[in-house]
């Protein structure tokens, strides 16, 4: 399901700084207009995708029309020469399994007389390895 927010790109020293005023602020930015938007649609999906796996409320996005970008410029204390109002849209189910979820293959080495009793015991592999770094890395 697509998801589409309204977004300020304002112009500084660096390039565009992107805010997302109807989550609370969520802001990225990007050297070009091109990276600024890339920056947004990665800065959505996954602002979006915790709110979901967390449980949290989705906030509603505002038409485009209700944004004023007088009014966040004034609040951040931003330049509007050269800012704009833009529409930024994310599948964030296809985008989540492309670059958060996706799977890597890794390779390793164990001696093999524990490959024999592993298969022996039909022990999957790639979910004990997952289990195994969990516990290492929340330890």
């Amino acid at each position: 399901m697509l998801s589409i927010y309204p977004a300020c790109f304002f112009r500084d020293e660096t390039g565009y700084s992107v805010v997302f005023p109807d989550l609370n602020w969520l802001a990225t930015n990007g050297s070009t207009e091109t990276e600024a938007m890339k920056m947004a649609i990665d800065c959505l999906a996954g602002y979006l995708y915790c709110l979901k796996k967390d449980g949290n409320q989705v906030p509603d996005a505002s038409a485009m029309s209700d944004i004023s970008l007088a009014d966040i410029a004034n609040e951040l204390d931003a330049d509007t020469n050269g800012a704009f109002v833009n529409m930024v849209s994310v599948d964030v189910a296809e985008y989540a399994k492309e670059h958060f979820e996706k799977s890597v293959r890794k390779t390793l080495t164990i001696p093999a007389w524990l490959n024999v009793a592993a298969k022996e015991k039909k022990i999957n592999f790639s979910q004990t390895l997952q289990e195994a770094l969990l516990a290492k890395i929340r330890a």
